[in-house]
């Protein structure tokens, strides 16, 4: 059975400022997320799951379905915020999306597959996909998940700060806990973390989540357990949100194991409009060395 990809395009790009998910960076046009299809595409995948809202759907059928139809199976799925809320009485003037957690979960009913979890604005390069293509088929299972690893130095914006989930690894080599450090930035030299938490200064080697998971489908009943406990500590909250990290914390310490899939890939994204220049250059190199044709679905 191929694995299919699930990715993550509900999300609000508030540093961003507009809807980068479909924003045009390669010469033919392409969106980010038309190299992550293109590089799962050829590592194995079988299906493509979009996570969106609903008022976007037919701007994203209207840009993919002519490309990925006849190339990969396509699936959309909406983040909405009455999903799986089980009728809980929730701040009714909230806006703002559950959390990565929830976007995933609300893929369940599509998804009975062993499945990756990507986001739409990030790059991850195509040894990315054939590990996690290989990891999915070979070794993950209801008590192993996989993640996909970078190095910190690989993450950093030029146009500012940037939040990452860094890693920390048991004497396996395998996944302890990710922490969520904000206002990391490289600064006379060193990579410092402005964010009150010890230590400020992050190791140039320090592996990073760029929320690249592996995952059996038993992460759906994990999550949606969760969930519910989430909402009764902070569903009232207009911002509160569950994460994807916080749901494998759990599944950690509740004895399950994530391999830290090694990968020999390049990562860029785009965090401001002003890292737009890099990521088209980066592409054009990539194109360059005959990694990708210049229009990706002819």
């Amino acid at each position: 059975m191929k694995p299919t990809l699930v990715i993550l395009a509900a999300g609000m790009a508030s540093r961003y400022g507009s809807m980068k998910q479909v924003q045009s960076f390669g010469p033919s046009g392409e969106t980010i997320m038309d190299y992550s299809i293109y590089d799962a595409i050829r590592a194995g995948f079988g299906k493509v799951v979009f996570i969106i809202r609903a008022q976007f759907a037919s701007q994203f059928q209207s840009i993919f379905e002519p490309k990925l139809n006849g190339r990969i199976q396509t699936d959309y799925v909406f983040q909405e915020l009455d999903l799986f809320t089980n009728d809980y009485d929730y701040a009714a003037d909230r806006t703002k999306p559950w959390g990565t957690a929830h976007a995933v979960l609300c893929a369940k009913e599509v998804v009975k597959e062993p499945f990756a979890v990507i986001n739409a604005d990030d790059f991850y390069g195509r040894n990315a996909f054939e590990q996690a293509v290989n990891f999915l088929q070979t070794s993950c299972d209801g008590r192993t998940f996989g993640i996909i690893g970078y190095d910190l130095t690989a993450t950093l914006s030029e146009q500012g700060p940037v939040n990452r989930g860094v890693c920390q690894l048991n004497s396996q080599g395998d996944l302890a806990n990710v922490t969520e450090r904000i206002n990391i930035a490289r600064v006379n030299g060193a990579i410092t973390c402005e964010d009150g938490w010890f230590p400020q200064t992050l190791a140039e080697h320090t592996q990073v989540s760029m929320n690249f998971w592996c995952f059996d489908p038993v992460f759906f009943e994990m999550t949606a357990k969760q969930f519910a406990d989430f909402l009764q500590e902070a569903g009232k909250e207009l911002k509160s949100e569950l994460f994807i990290p916080l749901v494998v914390d759990q599944f950690i310490q509740q004895g399950g194991r994530v391999k830290v899939i090694p990968i020999n890939s390049t990562w860029f994204g785009v965090t401001y409009k002003e890292d737009t220049p890099f990521v088209q250059q980066q592409l054009q190199q990539l194109i360059q060395q005959g990694e990708y044709p210049v229009k990706l679905w002819d």
